[in-house]
Formats: structure tokens, C-alpha cells, sequence
């Protein structure tokens, strides 16, 4: 049995999401699909300039069921030598200084912007993690949902 899993294991791709800070987007990207895509990936984050884990990141990420209160915010420079099929940029920041020498089978760029970097009210903010949160997960989806 515990080798059963561990072909199917070895057979999950592996993404790397990238973005500044590690705070928000990239962190967002890696638990949902941790947490709905399990079965065909395993992801990781990081960032360029690796900053705390955002709180209404975090808070966003639970409405929709996805506990990412654990994660913490990784530098690129802890997945040197390691190879991922798939190294995501998630900001125009980080596509423009990503490492190209990660070890990525392919490069995917899609930028989306920064909700750390918003301004307004709790509840303002709040909307705009959401729709951050929603256009990746929708991004993802129609990436690598579709695939078999």
C-alpha cells in the first residue's frame, strides 16, 4: 500500500508559484491547489523578497474553505537545484527578475496585482483579496484543471 502511493505520488506534477513577497498571490495559488488539484499537483511557493504571510490572505483563503494559516513566506533561494515542471510567475515584478535557472520544465507568466499593496477600509481590502483570489483560482483552473 505505502508503495501504491508513493508511484502516485511521483507522478504529480510540481508547480512553483512565484511572486515579490510570498505573501499573498503566490501563497493563495499554492494552497488552492494543494487543496483542489492534489490529485495531479503538488505546488510551492516563493518570493523574491520574501515578506510575513498577509492575514486577509489568509482570511480570504478560509471563506472558501482552504486553511493556509500554516503556510510561511519562502525565498526563492530555498528551491535552488530543484526541478518543478511548471515555475509560475504571478507578478510582472518577479517574471522580470524571476531566476530563469530554477530548474522549470516551462514558464508560465500571468500577472495579477498586488493586494498587499491596496489601500481602504478592512472591508475594502477585503474585496479585493477576494477578486484576486477568484480571477487565480479561475486563471488555475482553466490551466491546469483541464488538464488529464
Amino acid at each position: 500500500m505505502a508503495r501504491r502511493r508513493f508511484r502516485e505520488s511521483a507522478t504529480k506534477r510540481t508547480i512553483l508559484f512565484i511572486c515579490i513577497g510570498n505573501a499573498s498571490r503566490s501563497q493563495m495559488a499554492e494552497g488552492y491547489v494543494n487543496a483542489k488539484l492534489s490529485d495531479r499537483y503538488h505546488a510551492s511557493s516563493a518570493g523574491l523578497n520574501p515578506e510575513r504571510v498577509s492575514r486577509k490572505a489568509i482570511a480570504v483563503m478560509k471563506e472558501i474553505g482552504i486553511d493556509i494559516s500554516e503556510h510561511r513566506s519562502k525565498s526563492v533561494e530555498e528551491f535552488y537545484g530543484k526541478e518543478f515542471d511548471y515555475v509560475v510567475t504571478l507578478c510582472d515584478e518577479a517574471e522580470d527578475e524571476c531566476p530563469h535557472f530554477l530548474n522549470g520544465k516551462d514558464y508560465i507568466h500571468r500577472g495579477f496585482s498586488d493586494p498587499c499593496k491596496a489601500r481602504g477600509t478592512d472591508e475594502e481590502l477585503l474585496i479585493i483579496y477576494r477578486k484576486t483570489r477568484d480571477d487565480m483560482i479561475k486563471w488555475i483552473d482553466n490551466i491546469f484543471g483541464q488538464e488529464a
